[in-house]
Formats: C-alpha cells, sequence, structure tokens
C-alpha cells in the first residue's frame, strides 16, 4: 500500500511557474506507474501527465510543451515543473499511483493552484 502527500501548491499569475511534489511512503514505489490528475471547479478530473516505472513520460494535450513530469526511486517522488501557467490550469492537482500489473491504484488528497493576476 501507498500514501501519497501532494505540495506545492499556491497563487500564480498568468505566465507564472509552479512546482508540484507528490511524496510517497509504502512499499514498492519504483513497482508502480505515476501520474498527475486535476479537477476544476464543476469539471471532471482530467489526466495532466504521468511518468512510467521505465521513466517514459506522457503529458494530456493541454499541457504539453509547458509542464514536464519526473521521479526519484530512491526518494520516492514525483515532480511536476508547470511552466507558463494560464487560469485555465486552476485545479485541484492529485497524484495518482498506479501497479500496471495488479488492481492497485491510490490517489493523493490534492493540492490547490489558483492563477490569477
Amino acid at each position: 500500500q501507498l500514501q501519497l502527500v501532494e505540495s506545492g501548491g499556491g497563487l500564480v499569475q498568468p505566465g507564472g511557474s509552479l512546482k508540484l511534489s507528490c511524496a510517497s511512503t509504502g512499499r514498492d514505489f519504483n513497482s508502480y506507474d505515476m501520474a498527475w490528475y486535476r479537477q476544476a471547479v464543476g469539471k471532471q478530473r482530467e489526466f495532466v501527465a504521468s511518468i512510467s516505472t521505465n521513466f517514459a513520460p506522457n503529458f494530456g494535450d493541454s499541457v504539453k510543451g509547458r509542464f514536464t513530469i519526473s521521479r526519484d526511486n530512491v526518494e520516492e517522488t514525483i515532480t511536476l515543473q508547470m511552466n507558463d501557467l494560464q487560469p485555465d490550469d486552476a485545479a485541484v492537482y492529485f497524484c495518482n499511483a498506479d501497479h500496471p500489473f495488479r488492481d492497485r491504484t491510490y490517489w493523493g488528497h490534492g493540492t490547490s493552484v489558483f492563477v490569477s493576476a
């Protein structure tokens, strides 16, 4: 079982940057594909980015070229570097761990990102 805790959210002006982190505790972190999702007020949860167990990244169309994702299997963390933030990026961002071969998925409680002038 994994416990995920997100941090790094806050208020930023349009065009600004934020770096989100997700710290994991538990077993076998490096066996999980890791991802970020977000949910804005009144909208469904949306895929943002993922990084697989072999460090392959993938991004949602709305963030390609602006966001990067990384993972550190020693520190058992993932990060999401968000650049050129826009008001549409404002949401609660959730960290997700998904085991590629077992029916195990875990979520953090989220961290809020606000984008406003």
